[in-house]
């Protein structure tokens, strides 16, 4: 019987396109009983509270090549962070 250890969990799939659009629809999915425009807002705080910046970054990267995947209350939050992310 072996006892090795598992290989080390590799993080940088963790800041995938796919993976980070995921995340994103989870928290959305979270704050759509709350209606439209809550979904959207909360959305936006969370990632914006939560999110380091290189996720930031790659999902707003991500948005700019078509944002393919995102729920649209989603987009929107994205779309208003990278707006504010733009003014700094």
């Amino acid at each position: 019987m072996s006892l090795e250890k598992a290989p080390p969990e590799n993080k940088a799939h963790d800041k995938t396109p796919d993976k980070l659009v995921y995340m994103a629809n989870q928290i959305g999915k979270f704050f759509k009983s709350q209606g439209d425009t809550a979904a959207v807002q909360g959305t936006a705080e969370h990632i914006r509270k939560f999110w380091d910046p290189r996720m930031r970054s790659a999902i707003f990267a991500h948005l700019d090549a078509g944002g393919a995947g995102l729920d649209p209350p989603v987009r929107r939050a994205i779309e208003q962070l990278s707006k504010e992310a733009a003014r700094t």
